[in-house]
């Protein structure tokens, strides 16, 4: 093992003492529960589209280095090129989000990806840490005086961000960065009235949704009434959970991977509750929990605007992705599309999910105030 002394000045060695190596490491428990889960679940799923069984699970594999090398190379940045790489995926992220609307490939009655380079990459994705790390600067640069209306810019970042992803359509991601811009907003203490105009959009937006898109309407009723035939896949991950009991069926012994078409997708957190129990369940849930709460205590006594609403953003963002998959897995909210970050199998999901924790990391790392960040 290679020790690092607190005397050294090099870059790792900074990195090093200044990183929160607590958080750093339970992304790296995920990471690794990720495999696991994705090993036992992908070959079932890829048997049923005609591919080779570890297929998809080599595929993952692949994604995990490139993962890997994103957070801890993203971590090496000062806030101030955190904010640079953030806008610049932002537009970047928006330019493809228009692209997407053009030329992407339409799969279940939705247009979310693009293929580049001979690969699949679903923009909004990328799209949303971006925005965080945008709209935080936005909002800071007004508080600290600057002569430029962020408030308003912020909303505008998040009206095209919006607009674009209903265009695709995708509901779940537009209430989902609503609810980060929301938290955001909270944050910085602006007056309430924003915050609730924001919540009546939402809600107008979303009954919209259900009037006039199928899908959404299908979803909210199967979700309303239990036991319906489109309720098939929900029925079968609860099942799976009722199998797993307390220590589960034991590694491989699972039965849902094999009826469930997104086991090793949206609905993995099943497969984890059968093979390896409620035990096992809760110790991911504590992973999400711990990286959340550590990343908000070490920003809580925060002076910097953008650093305390940038992070902010993102921890809100990675909490409440994981709680929608692991609730709409349990029933809890109606289904939605969203990966369970790290874990579930996705190669967009893991690296856009990649480079907002290194966001994260870079920005928590203790550091001496220079005044730079903007």
């Amino acid at each position: 093992m290679i020790a690092i002394s607190r005397t050294d000045t090099s870059l790792l060695g900074h990195w090093w003492w200044t990183v929160d190596r607590w958080s750093l490491g339970a992304l790296g428990l995920l990471m690794s529960i990720g495999v696991v889960l994705v090993v036992a679940a992908a070959p079932a799923a890829g048997e049923r589209i005609g591919l080779e069984a570890f297929y998809l699970a080599e595929r993952q594999l692949i994604f995990l280095p490139l993962a890997v090398a994103t957070i801890l190379g993203v971590s090496l940045l000062s806030p101030r090129w955190v904010r640079r790489l953030g806008v610049l995926g932002f537009a970047g992220g928006v330019g493809l989000l228009v692209l997407t609307l053009v030329v992407g490939t339409e799969i279940n009655g939705a247009t979310r990806w693009l293929t580049l380079a001979g690969l699949s990459v679903q923009p909004s994705e990328f799209v949303k840490p971006c925005l965080a790390i945008a709209t935080a600067w936005m909002i800071a640069a007004q508080q600290r005086g600057h002569p430029v209306p962020g408030n308003l810019i912020a909303g505008a970042f998040l009206a095209v961000t919006v607009g674009l992803l209903l265009l695709q359509p995708d509901v779940g991601q537009s209430i989902v960065v609503m609810l980060v811009w929301g938290v955001q907003l909270f944050v910085a203490g602006v007056p309430m009235i924003w915050l609730g105009a924001l919540g009546a959009v939402g809600v107008l937006g979303l009954a919209g949704a259900y009037l006039s898109l199928d899908h959404v309407r299908e979803r909210i009723d199967t979700f309303l009434s239990p036991g319906t035939q489109g309720n098939y896949q929900v029925q079968q991950s609860l099942e799976a959970f009722q199998n797993g009991g307390l220590l589960g069926a034991g590694p491989g012994e699972g039965e849902v991977k094999a009826h469930l078409p997104d086991a090793h997708a949206d609905f993995i957190f099943a497969v984890a509750g059968e093979e390896f129990g409620a035990l096992a369940c809760l110790v991911i849930i504590g992973l999400f929990a711990f990286v959340v709460l550590r990343g908000l205590s070490r920003v809580v006594t925060e002076s910097n605007p953008f650093v305390l609403l940038a992070t902010t953003g993102l921890l809100a963002q990675f909490g409440l992705q994981a709680c929608v998959n692991m609730a709409s897995t349990l029933n809890l909210v109606p289904t939605k599309g969203m990966t369970l970050p790290f874990i579930s199998y996705g190669g967009s999901s893991l690296l856009a999910m990649a480079l907002g924790m290194g966001m994260l990391l870079a920005l928590t790392r203790r550091r001496v105030a220079t005044g730079d960040e903007l």
